[in-house]
């Protein structure tokens, strides 16, 4: 019953986004202010994931292939697919939930412990829209957008690593990067990476709106937001596979 008082609540948190809208120009200060927030801040931490993953990923593809009937080029189509298609988007997105997610939880929990948002809706102003619609829009706009630099840094990591250890030359890692690509697989890493976008925006932000208490109360809002987020995106991940691929 805990968990559908809690979908019920998130369900209607989402409706009351719509329900009283306001002058969308009011909105837009704050939607390049969690764009600044959610993309650049992230970017650093997204860096370092997505090259170490694709240098990760060659050195143990070349590990577990050890038979020379194999050409060294499929190496990098290993690479390549499993950054585009897990890597890129589902790790990626696990690392935004914990860094993002519990800056929105902590954010929104400290406000509504310090009744700012109560004064909020004092002044007749729709604060689900005011407050939670931004971190959502920015988020549907900044995480693709790491999700693509991720990949780009994760095959590019790949490569680095591939020539550094003397695994196979650049051209080979290159020839291997063109040969039987599928365009779906990039267009089905942005599909996860808008899906995931909404997960790692909209449920921390239920849990930080809703916080009752101070700021033991905001730390475990913001801890539960996080395991909820990275446990939904793995749902997610599993469902959008069995259904596109």
């Amino acid at each position: 019953m805990n968990f559908f008082n809690h979908f019920g609540r998130y369900i209607l948190m989402i409706k009351g986004m719509f329900t009283r809208p306001e002058n969308w120009r009011m909105y837009w200060k704050e939607l390049m202010h969690q764009c600044s927030d959610i993309g650049i801040g992230s970017l650093g931490i997204v860096v370092v994931v997505a090259l170490f993953i694709g240098a990760v990923s060659t050195l143990q593809t070349a590990y577990q292939l050890v038979s020379n009937l194999i050409p060294k080029s499929t190496i990098a189509q290993i690479v390549r697919d499993t950054v585009i298609l897990e890597f890129a988007p589902t790790i990626t997105c696990i690392v935004l939930a914990g860094v993002v997610g519990s800056k929105i939880a902590s954010e929104l929990g400290n406000m509504r412990v310090s009744e700012q948002i109560d004064a909020l809706e004092i002044m007749g102003i729709n604060t689900k829209a005011y407050l939670i619609m931004p971190k959502i829009l920015a988020s549907f706009i900044m995480i693709p957008l790491l999700v693509i630099i991720a990949g780009v840094l994760g095959i590019w990591g790949g490569r680095l690593a591939g020539t550094m250890a003397g695994i196979l030359s650049p051209e080979e890692f290159d020839g291997g990067l063109l040969s039987g690509f599928l365009p779906f697989n990039v267009t089905f890493a942005l599909y996860k990476a808008y899906t995931f976008a909404f997960i790692i925006s909209s449920i921390p932000a239920y849990f930080g709106y809703f916080v009752r208490g101070g700021a033991l109360e905001i730390g475990k809002a913001s801890t539960t937001a996080v395991v909820a987020s990275c446990i939904m995106i793995l749902f997610a991940d599993y469902i959008l596979a069995a259904l596109l691929l």
